[in-house]
Formats: structure tokens, sequence, C-alpha cells
């Protein structure tokens, strides 16, 4: 048996994540991902990016130092071969060329700003193929810190996607364009409705919401519960939400404004559950880097 070490850097808006994945290869066999370590850092860029355009120094600063941080157990870990990536923050950062380039120097990772459109596509490079049944439809949902993914899947395959400017932290600082919403459910109307739907979640705000929710494992949230849980948490103080719920401080101001676009989308669209297989672009990311390195086998 060969075991590779792969790695994978999810930097978002709200939050980043380093994964660690351990790939065991059996002859003869399928390969198995071992997810062997996630650590996430609440570095939240957008805050600065969506009001002041730019990142700030010294959130420059603690991404450099993340960063170091992420190369040191990459070498723990004995990881063979990573991928980087940054999304919506780092897109509209007027400077975010020039902070991964000081990453690159300092750290020697080496960053790739992708795309809306691209994330979608990563996220169907996970186990989610495996997930979905061929004769079924489902609208993804992803809701990142400042982007929201949604993703059409039919026979098996994606048939379109499209990405919108709204996310959690853009909702929390107030910098979401008045359009975006409408925009949005025109889009579902005219290209979701004509099929019936469930919806997949994707984001660390559903996954929360789904694993206190006593739903038994792989089971989907129905509609009703998701609306209930959103009025419960919206009418819930910050505080209330660390303490009853758990919830992480950077999470707890912003899982409100998650739920508020998966019940407008469910709504839009007329689907009646979602499923959570807390599958996320991290994961897309192994999977496509594993693939690259067996082409190059």
């Amino acid at each position: 048996m060969k075991i590779r070490k792969l790695a994978a850097i999810d930097i978002g808006s709200n939050a980043m994540r380093l994964l660690i994945n351990y790939v065991y290869e059996i002859p003869g066999m399928k390969p198995v991902f071992n997810k062997t370590s996630i650590v996430r850092m609440p570095i939240r860029l957008g805050e600065d990016v969506f009001i002041e355009k730019k990142i700030s120094d010294k959130n420059a600063s603690r991404l450099v130092d993340a960063m170091k941080a992420y190369q040191l157990m990459m070498d723990i870990y004995g990881v063979e071969h990573y991928n980087a990536y940054a999304t919506s923050a780092m897109r509209e950062a007027t400077n975010g060329s020039e902070i991964v380039k000081k990453i690159k120097k300092s750290s020697g990772i080496e960053i790739e700003i992708i795309s809306g459109n691209t994330e979608a596509e990563l996220i169907f490079a996970t186990e989610l193929q495996s997930f979905i049944l061929d004769d079924n439809n489902y609208l993804y949902v992803d809701v990142g810190g400042g982007s929201t993914e949604l993703t059409l899947i039919t026979n098996g395959e994606v048939k379109l996607s499209k990405s919108f400017e709204i996310g959690t932290v853009r909702l929390l600082e107030g910098r979401v364009e008045k359009s975006v919403y409408p925009e949005m459910k025109k889009w579902i109307e005219e290209n979701i409705r004509q099929y019936e739907v469930d919806l997949i979640g994707s984001g660390g705000n559903i996954n929360h919401v789904y694993k206190y929710s006593g739903v038994q494992l792989g089971k989907p949230l129905k509609g009703a519960y998701l609306r209930s849980r959103y009025k419960v948490i919206r009418n819930m103080s910050y505080e209330e939400r660390l303490q009853e719920l758990n919830m992480k401080p950077d999470r707890a101001d912003v899982v409100e404004y998650a739920l508020e676009i998966y019940t407008k989308v469910m709504k839009w669209s007329r689907a009646k559950k979602i499923y959570v297989p807390k599958i996320g672009i991290s994961d897309g990311m192994i999977r496509k880097l594993y693939a690259e390195i067996k082409d190059k086998d």
C-alpha cells in the first residue's frame, strides 16, 4: 500500500482552512481519502475588502503569519503536494496580488486566486458525486463569506452554475448591492423552477445547524425546520448564540445571514428539503490535486 500526503489551503472571506489528507492506494482498489487534520483560522479578510476594497496591513500580517504556520504544519506531516486557493475577498482586494507575492516570498506557499465558477467546479470534484442520485435534480448552494455559488445538478452532472456577490460577511457589513437578491431570485425562477429540486447545502454555518438538529446523519433537513431555526437564531443575541449554541465568535455574528440565504433560495426554488453532506472546496481541491498527480504517474 502506498500513502500519499496531500494538503489544501482554502482562503475564504470569513476564515481560512488547511486540510491535510492522506490518500491510501491499495492495488486493485479505489483510493481511500482520509481527512487527517483540519486547521481553521478566523482571519476575516472580507471585513476589510468589502468596506475598504483592500486588505489591511494588520490582516495582511496575520495572513502571512498564518501561511508560515501552515507551511510548518505541512512540513511536520510530510506533505508532498498542496494547492492553495483564495476566493471572493482576495479576488476583490486591490492589493490581493501584492499580498500573494509577499506570502510566496515569506513562506514559499503559492496562492492561486480563483473565480466563483471554479469554486463551483471544485465542489463537484468532491465525493458529492457518490452522494447524489442520477434520477434526482439538485441545487447545490455554497454560502461563503463573500459570495454564494448556485449549481444545478441533473442526471448526475452539472448543468449550469452561477456565482452571486452575496455572502455572510458582506451582509454583516451591509455591503450587498440591492440588486443582488432580485437577480438571484430571477435566475432561480428562470433556470431552476422547471425542475423539481432538493437543495444540497455547503458551508460552516449550515454544517453547524445540521450538527445540532438531531437529524440522523445522511438524512435531509426539512424546509420547515430550516425556516424555524432561522427565526430562532435571528432573535437571539450574539452572546446567547455563543453560550447556548456553542458557536465560535466568528460564526455567531454571521450565521443568521447564511440561513437567510438558504431560506430564500429554498423558497424561490420551491425545494422542500436540504441535504448537508459536510463537504467543501478544500475536499474538491484534494481530489483535483490527486487526479493531477495520478495523471503524471
